[in-house]
């Protein structure tokens, strides 16, 4: 299969993406709906019709920004939910109040570059978060994405996939010193991961997934992050070519709404577009080590022996 590309590029925004499309009578979910991209992700839904659930730890938060999105679109169906990605009771009891149909579901929560922090079951708490919690979340959803007979799943990951692959032999850092950055990109390699294997158990099913890099953006994400306490960070910070938030969730909303990715799955976009393995400086392109189908499998059966104690 040729590389998809489409119109829009890296100074798109999700408006510019979403123009044109028409979600009425379809339903979606966005984690993490309450700050960054997540916002700019649920107003572009919105304004195309969507009904829009915004997944969030604050609920109070959430329902500030709910009012913000209902206000600026005219769409009144735009609602807030409690979601813990990381606390187990809290991702079950999601899953087991939704009722109907779930045309798309946003994964776009996370935690970056955190200090070492475990859950209650001793999981670091950056892969337990950003992808454990998702992908027990969507496994809970799995009923109502195969009742809409054409859901996406869209898995916001980062460049810093390059950074490690899922290191299976100590996944949890149980017998090897901890590094954030390391963490961090191992949790976004099995978003990654995760879509291409969504993708080929459940396609039959109707349901595609797709993983992106949104590009860099200045959110509340990198609240653990310091580039002054670091010259190597620094570097990078200063010389990124950052988006607004408008221009971050613009892969997101492309990835959930775009007709040109109608039964589509299993890739991962940059900057509105597939991105290719011609890696640039670890900033673009995407590694083989986050599209090795063996990998992904054992990821899964993996995930799957965590939630089942």
């Amino acid at each position: 299969m040729s590389r998809i590309t489409t119109p829009f590029d890296h100074d798109s925004t999700a408006a510019q993406v979403i123009a044109g499309v028409d979600l009425t009578g379809r339903r979606a979910v966005v984690t993490g709906g309450s700050s960054g991209i997540g916002v700019e992700t649920a107003r572009a839904l919105a304004s195309a019709g969507a009904e829009v659930t915004l997944a969030v730890r604050n609920t109070a938060a959430g329902e500030r920004t709910a009012a913000g999105i209902i206000e600026t679109t005219g769409n009144n169906h735009v609602f807030v939910a409690p979601l813990e990605l990381a606390d187990r009771d809290s991702v079950r009891a999601f899953a087991a109040t939704w009722d109907g149909p779930l045309h798309i579901l946003v994964n776009n929560a996370g935690v970056m570059a955190e200090p070492l922090n475990r859950t209650p079951e001793g999981w670091e708490h950056q892969f337990a978060t950003n992808h454990l919690g998702h992908f027990g979340l969507t496994l809970g959803l799995y009923p109502a994405l195969a009742a809409a007979g054409d859901a996406r799943i869209v898995s916001v990951s980062s460049s810093a996939h390059h950074w490690s692959p899922v290191v299976f032999d100590d996944i949890h850092f149980r017998n090897r010193p901890y590094d954030a950055w390391s963490a961090y990109g191992q949790s976004k390699t099995a978003n990654v991961l995760f879509a291409i294997e969504a993708t080929k158990r459940w396609a039959p099913d109707g349901i595609t997934a797709n993983a992106l890099m949104p590009g860099g953006i200045r959110t509340a994400l990198q609240r653990h992050v310091d580039p002054d306490r670091d010259a190597g960070l620094k570097e990078i910070f200063d010389s990124f070519p950052w988006k607004t938030v408008e221009q971050g969730a613009a892969t997101s909303v492309l990835l959930a709404a775009s007709p040109v990715l109608d039964g589509i799955g299993g890739h991962y976009f940059e900057d509105c577009n597939e991105a290719t393995t011609d890696v640039v400086h670890g900033e673009s392109g995407v590694a083989e080590h986050a599209l090795d189908p063996e990998a992904a499998t054992r990821l899964w059966e993996i995930s799957r022996e965590h939630l089942r104690h």
